[in-house]
């Protein structure tokens, strides 16, 4: 019974596996094909060689470094305030922080740009650099959830309460606990958050696009309208950057843990 327990559960992994790397490697496959008879990197030469995949790869970069600047300020805070003062109200925030998930970026975005448009009484859409402080935004907002959840899971490794407490026995202010006793605590949950938050800026088409920011989500598809080969090499591309990302979420995780066990 065991043995056919193991065996089905072989079967599952392989089909599993099997239908996730066919199309994946059917699509490398494609992207090597650029010119006729013959393997070649010629479509990942044109793409990376492009100004306008650099320029728009570049912003991306910007605006998820930003993205994680502005989501670790935010949640990390309001998680360790939950944990610490207001449990009750936790399944509350949770809910909150979910919400992403459920309204749709058009939706957002469309919201965004009834409230924050050139007549009202915050206009950001008016010149770049509100356009692009508004993207941040939305970006903290679509990644809320994964950032949320990572930060959370961390602060629940920990004992915060009495981490706090002798903190403040000691004199220190709330920056103080915030940044040298919470934060090194909770690291492997914020580089977790900070992963999955590039991995979700990067990929992002709908909110760039609606306001019309150069971002590689965009830039992604319109490759894809009107070419062949490159839209395959820039898929790879992309499907390679959020396995790092992933990696490094294990990599950091694991060394934590490690680290964990050997103090």
């Amino acid at each position: 019974m065991k043995s056919q327990s193991r065996a089905g559960a072989w079967i599952v992994m392989i089909a599993g596996s099997l239908y996730f790397l066919i199309p994946l490697l059917a699509t490398f496959e494609f992207s090597l094909r650029m010119k006729r008879s013959v393997y070649s990197f010629e479509a990942y030469s044109v793409v990376l060689s492009d100004p306008q995949f650099q320029a728009s790869f570049g912003y991306s970069i910007l605006m998820a470094v930003l993205t994680i600047i502005v989501g670790v300020l935010l949640v990390v805070p309001t998680a360790c305030y939950v944990q610490l003062r207001l449990p009750k109200l936790r399944p509350v925030v949770e809910f909150i922080t979910l919400l992403p998930l459920v309204v749709p970026a058009i939706v957002i975005v469309f919201g965004y740009l009834r409230i924050y448009n050139s007549g009202s009484i915050l206009p950001l859409t008016g010149n770049e650099r509100a356009t692009d402080l508004l993207l941040v935004f939305g970006y903290v907002t679509l990644s809320l959830p994964y950032m949320y959840r990572a930060v959370d899971t961390g602060l629940r490794a920990v004992d915060v309460r009495s981490l706090t407490e002798a903190a403040e026995c000691l004199g220190a202010s709330w920056p103080t606990i915030l940044f040298k006793v919470i934060f090194p605590n909770i690291r492997s949950g914020i580089l977790s958050g900070t992963f999955l938050t590039f991995a979700v800026v990067i990929g992002e088409f709908t909110l760039a696009s609606m306001l019309d920011r150069p971002a590689f989500g965009p830039y992604l598809q319109l490759i894809g309208a009107n070419r062949a080969y490159e839209p395959s090499a820039l898929a790879i591309i992309a499907f390679v950057m959020t396995w790092v990302a992933m990696g490094l979420i294990q990599v950091f995780g694991s060394a934590r843990a490690f680290g964990g066990r050997k103090i």
